[in-house]
């Protein structure tokens, strides 16, 4: 799959499974990897951000087998240092949560990063990995950015560190810091951001029998704490599922998404509210979402996406089919992502004649202007990649998706199902 050409759809039916979540596959292997004992991890997802997962808990010594459906990981207690460089791909996530886990092995490891330290920040982890004494720095290997970690555990104490950069940061000092010698305090030095990550986290911990107190701006870990085995099911992912719902959103649709748990620890199930806001007919069952899509504009929406930014680009397509200005802010820390995440998303949907107003915090959309096929090069972003296929489905015309192949970061079977619901796509390679 290289280019992949969405034509105007009017109307989409049928139903699909949500993908697993992403989010939660990544941690229930770490959290597994570091138990004493076996684990199952059934219904993971399989893309390349969790195969990037499975090859850094493996390098430490994790043993597993993975089968179709569930995945067994036998820990590796105690970690060893990674023989061979960790190849981390172009998994933020996976770099920020291992640094701190390899801190914990037995001997030295080197991650290597395929993307960018100025995209993807890691010197606030570094310093309070330094606080809390661990060695870790930051270089090359060849021409790859590389974070060199020195091992042999990690002390504990006091560190501070910024909470609306990365909730990644607190997260991977969750995973460790409970094997430290002496407790954690963790000081956020401003307000924490994708809060729900760091629940989920903390969630996924306590299935492991490990307790980690997150107060306001605060988090308490106490010491010696011993990871023990449990099997657990990945929920469907609701960040990927909101670009099937848009898409259902802004077309004549009857729609059924499965595998949804609007239980599940996830913040970006907060997509239903924002399709209820904008005038969108739908039904929250236990295990799946229904959507009716009339076609027509929709209502302009105010989105504060500080706990939701995987949300913004399905959101900001949502927007460009409304009647009105839509405002979306607190988005910042989109432009750490893949890409620039808000000025991908103005230079791709202004080429459909979308008109965007884009600011440091966010994006200001004036919906209702009549979109049409262009080339779209969705900067080696999976979100974009999808948000343009959405948006392209209320085109006029033909819309080529460029470097398709990116949406294998999280939602590998996106343009499959896409197509399963009667979307007109032609070219390209359906992959999985």
């Amino acid at each position: 799959m290289a280019d992949v050409v969405v034509k105007k759809t009017e109307k989409l039916i049928g139903q699909v499974c949500a993908p697993p979540s992403k989010s939660y596959t990544q941690r229930m292997v770490i959290a597994a990897a570091l138990a004493n004992g076996i684990s199952k991890v059934s219904n993971p997802l399989f893309s390349e951000d969790t195969e990037a997962t499975l090859r850094a808990v493996m390098a430490l010594g994790a043993k597993i087998i993975v089968a179709e459906g569930c995945w067994t990981i036998k820990g590796a207690i105690p970690l060893k240092g990674a023989k061979e460089p960790i190849d981390c791909g172009e998994s933020g996530a996976i770099l920020r949560f291992m640094i701190p886990v390899a801190a914990l092995a037995i001997g030295s490891s080197t991650l290597v990063f395929r993307g960018s330290f100025e995209k993807r920040p890691v010197k606030p982890l570094l310093a309070s990995l330094k606080e809390l004494g661990s060695k870790a720095h930051f270089g090359k290997l060849g021409d790859k950015d590389a974070v060199f970690i020195s091992g042999g555990g990690i002390v504990g104490g006091e560190t501070s560190i910024p909470g609306d950069v990365s909730s990644q940061f607190i997260s991977g000092l969750m995973f460790a810091c409970p094997m430290a010698e002496v407790d954690t305090e963790i000081m956020l030095t401003s307000q924490l951001e994708s809060a729900d990550y760091v629940r989920m986290t903390q969630t996924v911990l306590a299935n492991h029998g490990v307790k980690v107190p997150v107060h306001e701006n605060h988090i308490h870990i106490p010491a010696n704490q011993t990871y023990t085995p449990s099997d657990g099911r990945v929920p469907g992912d609701f960040s990927s599922a909101a670009f099937l719902l848009a898409a259902a959103a802004i077309t004549n649709s009857k729609v059924q998404i499965n595998n949804l748990d609007y239980g599940s620890v996830q913040g970006d199930k907060a997509v239903l509210g924002i399709l209820k806001h904008m005038g969108v007919n739908g039904k929250v069952c236990e295990d799946r979402v229904e959507i009716e899509g009339s076609g027509n504009l929709l209502k302009p929406v105010e989105v504060d996406a500080k706990n939701i930014p995987d949300l913004v680009p399905a959101i900001a397509v949502l927007a460009c089919c409304a009647k009105g200005i839509s405002h979306i802010f607190g988005a910042h820390r989109l432009r750490l992502k893949e890409s620039d995440r808000l000025e991908s998303l103005y230079l791709e949907l202004t080429k459909m004649g979308a008109q965007v107003t884009i600011n440091n915090d966010g994006l200001i959309i004036q919906g209702g202007s009549p979109l049409h096929g262009a080339t779209i090069d969705p900067h080696n972003d999976h979100r974009i990649a999808m948000a343009c296929a959405v948006a392209a489905l209320g085109a006029k015309g033909e819309t080529t998706i460029q470097n398709a192949q990116c949406v294998r970061k999280s939602y590998p079977q996106f343009f499959t199902h896409l197509k399963q619901l009667g979307a007109d796509l032609v070219d390209g390679k359906f992959d999985r």
